[in-house]
């Protein structure tokens, strides 16, 4: 994915204030440690992030019940966390604004303009192009 790819305009504090929102539904998330929709979740977990698995190929993952969708979890969702490729976003991200989440943060090198505006028009924040590890350790 090409490093000049834009992202959202938010500023530190911003991020800093949308870090600090702990319920964080991870759509994509992997059972393969090696790959970054396994370890990034894994580290928020670490540092106090309650992460929620949204994987319907797998039944459980560090640990915590993977459900097959957003809309599936039981209760309330501050950030909808995704890795999938920007072509893969529009549906999860119209089943995630059912869930009513705060923020909507798409992992590095995701961008969908359509999907995000969906987000925005349901009076959520959308985050992308950013990775919540990364911002996380540079902020924090």
């Amino acid at each position: 994915m090409s490093p000049f790819m834009e992202r959202d305009s938010y500023t530190d504090d911003e991020i800093k204030k949308i870090l600090s929102l702990k319920q964080v539904a991870v759509v994509g998330m992997s059972k393969n440690q090696n790959k970054a929709a396994h370890y990034v979740p894994k580290y928020l977990s670490d540092n106090g992030y309650d992460i929620i698995p949204i994987n319907p190929t797998t039944d459980t993952i560090l640990g915590k019940k993977c459900y097959d969708t957003v809309s599936d979890i039981d209760g309330h969702v501050d950030i909808v966390d995704i890795f999938r490729p920007s072509d893969q976003v529009l549906p999860v991200i119209v089943e995630a604004i059912k869930k009513k989440p705060k923020v909507i943060w798409l992992q590095e090198g995701i961008h969908n303009p359509e999907a995000e505006d969906l987000a925005r028009k349901a009076g959520i924040q959308v985050v992308y192009n950013r990775c919540m590890l990364a911002e996380h350790q540079r902020l924090f």
